[in-house]
């Protein structure tokens, strides 16, 4: 395909327009308006085209075997975009670095209530999991090994992950993919971002656009384990050509695959925008509220298999009575530590962001966004035979006919809070080259703060000592300031060759004052200032064909539980990733079958992240399941990623992805803890090894997806994961694993047009086809006792099959 592009008003050439094709970046307009996709797959494709200042139009459009001449024309815009922050922080094709993107379409036809992690489980290095077992409530998220907290996750261009402990808890944005225009999946390093450091991935989020057409539409589900989703969205196209405004109500309940894992979940969106030439002021607001049972502590390892003679040891570290020892094989892999009805975690979570963007004449434009989040919440335990001292209350002494007792110990509920604001601002001023495409420049960064109260309090106790009301037993506040200022570019040198470079400062200044909730003095200051490059360089083989390769670094600081979970003394160091990666894309006809052109679009990647004092997971939790972990001197993930697409005239798609990869640390102490036969601790020692597997990093992972729409509105998607055999810790155990396994997922979606709606949509999601009795994720402690070592292991099963229905109605 190849063709022109002009102001629909004067006639004139519009050069560097972006061209997007099915989302991904197919390259720009050159000084005379023109461009050329000199190898597009058979089969159905969408084209977009947009342009700063003017409307973007999208076109469907289909492969032919014979050269296509396409003649376009943009209207001068009443609207814009404001995707000025959110393209800064983006990948495309010539940052020379891997990523995938994922748009409303492609989400929308994934969403059946799932938590975005599962949205995405289909992309390459992806492994997801789900404490509930049924991808509802609080899920997690690994790319390339590298869990949650070394993914920086933006909501527009707005830092996500929790200033703290690096993590993104999608549990507190419920329902959000329904009100997303598409996302980024970065991999390794990636482009300069706000917020935390990518140690293994980004996550570029980007919220409605700009939708000039009025809409009104709800998404309604049940499935298995009572899961509920009811939602209701709106749009009121452009009014008065000037304004826009999108809201959303969502409401998400389950019941959880595991025993009383109930989720439920509440959100709402909404938007307001104005545009008028070339600027854009828009106002989003989006915010969850979450009251999840705790299901956090696992399941015994034995008990996924019954094996009563391997669970005694549970049985007698924990003290089980008999009651729950029945309960526990009775209820099996579905089984759940906590039976007290308030276990539970309750959360709000309020997102405020304002917009501006400023069209700057044909070559520049002006972005930035001020953001201010509000969360607060607990969680709620019960404590049984708890230590007074513990909350510093005094023994209670109790007189009765039959002498003085002293009672220390008592059954008590407590909550812990958690009371913080994030809030500041981020910029991006935008360059391209207006008489070619030849170079594109951006300045932008952030100011990011953090003021957060933690602080613990007894809201009843069967002996209250001399407690108050809501007795506070400890408190700590933090504050966290986060600065980085980026500068990237990408020139092409020569008509084959594509330079890139980014530069990026981000400084750190962390505070914590008081308490922790074990009485221990908590307070840190840590500063810390990093400088992060990256270059890269694309070269086009030849039509259709193109190498890259790029080279970049990345620095974090340690987290928070870094710092309050090591002993005194042990002071985390902060992290370096060298980043490698070199790949080729090919985009182009392969020949034909039964008559049909067939189309190929394939990607091989390969990765070298060599990473110098690696915070890794030890596969311990502290007494929030917290994941713990220590500093490694060298350690390194390396490997290749296949990617490939395929389609088959209009009707038949398959997309398939393969990761190899090999995980090591080069030298790693493990402490191994002394236990007597009383489960009493005596002390500590020392396990060298040497090349060992880092933990939670399988080898191999895949995903495929083949699609097929046998009739008119019918599509049938059967999809198939598997994951190799990860370790529970880093000593490489076959005691201590999590076992390979693999899963596949059917999906129905068929969609009607009756005259009297826009769209009557029925879809049908069947997870885990075959029934597959898995666990994917979990975790592992113990030590040497008289007569051995012993682990204590725990896992998160996931669901057997199960079935989500959706009815979707457009208007």
């Amino acid at each position: 395909m190849s063709g022109t592009l002009t102001d629909g008003r004067s006639g004139q050439p519009l050069p560097g327009a972006t061209l997007l094709l099915d989302g991904t970046p197919a390259g720009v307009t050159d000084a005379n308006g023109s461009f050329s996709l000199p190898a597009v797959a058979a089969g159905a494709h969408e084209l977009r085209l947009s342009f700063v200042g003017y409307q973007p139009i999208t076109r469907r459009l289909l492969g032919q075997p014979t050269a296509q001449q396409l003649t376009f024309a943009l209207q001068p815009a009443d609207v814009l975009t404001g995707e000025a922050v959110v393209t800064a922080t983006r990948a495309n094709e010539r940052t020379a670095t891997a990523y995938t993107n994922l748009s409303k379409e492609e989400l929308a036809k994934r969403n059946f209530g799932q938590d975005i992690p599962y949205l995405l489980d289909q992309t390459p290095s992806v492994v997801v999991n789900s404490d509930a077992g049924a991808g509802v409530g609080y899920t997690g998220i690994r790319i390339r090994g590298v869990d949650v907290t070394g993914i920086n996750v933006t909501i527009n261009g707005v830092p996500l992950n929790d200033a703290e402990s690096h993590g993104a808890f999608f549990v507190n944005t419920p329902d959000l993919a329904a009100s997303v225009q598409d996302i980024q999946v970065q991999r390794g390093v990636g482009t300069s971002a706000n917020g935390g450091a990518a140690f293994g991935a980004s996550l570029n989020i980007r919220t409605l656009a700009v939708n000039r057409d009025p809409y009104a539409e709800t998404q309604n589900t049940y499935g298995s384990f009572n899961t509920w989703r009811n939602s209701v969205s709106f749009g009121t196209g452009l009014v008065g050509g000037k304004f826009t405004f999108d809201g959303r109500l969502s409401r998400i309940s389950s019941d959880g695959y595991i025993e009383r894992a109930s989720s439920d979940l509440k959100s709402y969106y909404f938007a307001g925008g104005f545009q008028h030439k070339n600027t854009m002021l828009k106002f989003v607001t989006f915010a969850g509220k979450e009251i999840t049972y705790q299901a956090w502590n696992g399941v015994p390892g034995p008990a996924l298999t019954g094996d009563r003679k391997a669970l005694q040891p549970y049985l007698d570290k924990y003290a089980v009575d008999v009651a729950d020892t029945t309960r526990l094989f009775t209820a099996g892999r579905r089984y759940n530590q906590y039976t007290y009805d308030n276990q539970v975690d309750n959360y709000q979570q309020n997102h405020y962001q304002l917009h501006f963007s400023q069209g700057l004449g044909r070559s520049w434009n002006l972005g930035g966004a001020l953001h201010l989040t509000r969360g607060f919440g607990y969680y709620e335990q019960f404590r049984a035979n708890d230590r007074l001292s513990n909350y510093e209350l005094p023994p209670v002494v109790l007189t009765g006919p039959g002498g003085t007792v002293t009672v220390s110990r008592t059954d008590l509920v407590r909550r812990k809070w958690l009371d913080n604001y994030f809030y500041g601002l981020t910029y991006a001023l935008n360059y391209q080259a207006p008489e070619n495409d030849r170079l594109t420049a951006t300045l932008g960064g952030g100011w990011n703060r953090y003021d957060g109260d933690h602080f613990g309090e007894v809201i009843w106790a069967r002996f209250a000592s001399t407690s108050n009301i809501r007795q506070r037993y400890y408190f700590n506040d933090a504050q966290k300031t986060d600065f980085n200022v980026f500068a990237k570019a990408t020139y092409q040198l020569l008509p084959r060759l594509g330079l890139y470079g980014d530069l990026q400062l981000r400084t750190i200044d962390y505070l914590i004052d008081g308490v922790d909730d074990d009485r221990r003095d908590v307070t840190t200051r840590a500063s810390y200032t990093f400088f992060n490059p990256k270059a890269g360089a694309t070269f086009t083989l030849a039509p259709g064909q193109t190498l890259y390769a790029s080279y970049a670094v990345g620095q974090r600081e340690p987290v928070r539980s870094d710092f309050t979970d090591r002993p005194v003394g042990d002071r985390p160091k902060s992290e370096r990733l060298n980043d490698l990666e070199a790949g080729y894309r090919v985009n182009q006809p392969i020949g034909s079958l039964f008559g049909q052109s067939l189309g190929l679009r394939a990607e091989v990647n390969y990765f070298l992240m060599n990473y110098r004092n690696q915070l890794v997971l030890t596969g311990q939790l502290n007494d929030v399941g917290s994941a713990l972990r220590t500093n490694v001197p060298e350690s390194y993930r390396t490997g290749v990623e296949l990617s490939a697409a395929a389609s088959l005239a209009e009707w038949v798609t398959l997309s398939t992805n393969v990761t190899l990869s090999r995980n090591k640390l080069r030298s790693y102490r493990e402490k191994l803890y002394q236990y007597d036969e009383y489960y009493e601790e005596l002390g500590t020692s020392e396990v060298a090894y040497s090349n060992a597997d880092i933990s939670y990093s399988p080898e191999v992972v895949t995903g495929s997806q083949l699609e097929v729409q046998p009739l008119k509105g019918l599509r049938a998607a059967l999809l198939y994961k598997t994951v190799s055999r990860q370790y529970l810790d880093n000593t490489a155990s076959a005691d201590r694993q999590l076992p390979a396994y693999q899963v596949a997922d059917l999906r129905l979606r068929y969609s009607i047009r009756p005259k009297w709606l826009r769209e009557i949509e029925l879809g049908l999601l069947v997870n885990n086809l075959f029934n597959e009795e898995y666990s994917a994720n979990g975790y592992t402690y113990g030590g040497q006792f008289p007569d051995g070592r012993l682990s204590f292991n725990f896992y998160f099963p996931q669901a057997t099959r199960n079935y989500l229905a959706s009815v979707g109605l457009k208007f």
